[in-house]
């Protein structure tokens, strides 16, 4: 099952996704540490990185 999860989406894609996770969880941290301005600057990475990979992806 994950094997045929990993040939259908394609690994560097499983691997962005996995960058955007961790993304949205060290804002989350860091905003609910009291960092506020750091977890929003940071939270803007996320959709960033997803537009770019929608970008590559409708190139083709």
């Amino acid at each position: 099952m994950l094997k045929n999860f990993i040939e259908r989406v394609g690994i560097m894609n499983i691997m962005m996704l996995l960058v955007v996770i961790s993304i949205i969880v060290v804002s989350e941290v860091l905003f609910l540490s009291g960092k506020k301005l750091d977890a929003i600057f940071i939270a803007f990475w996320a959709p960033t990185i997803l537009g770019f990979m929608n970008y590559l992806k409708y190139k083709k």
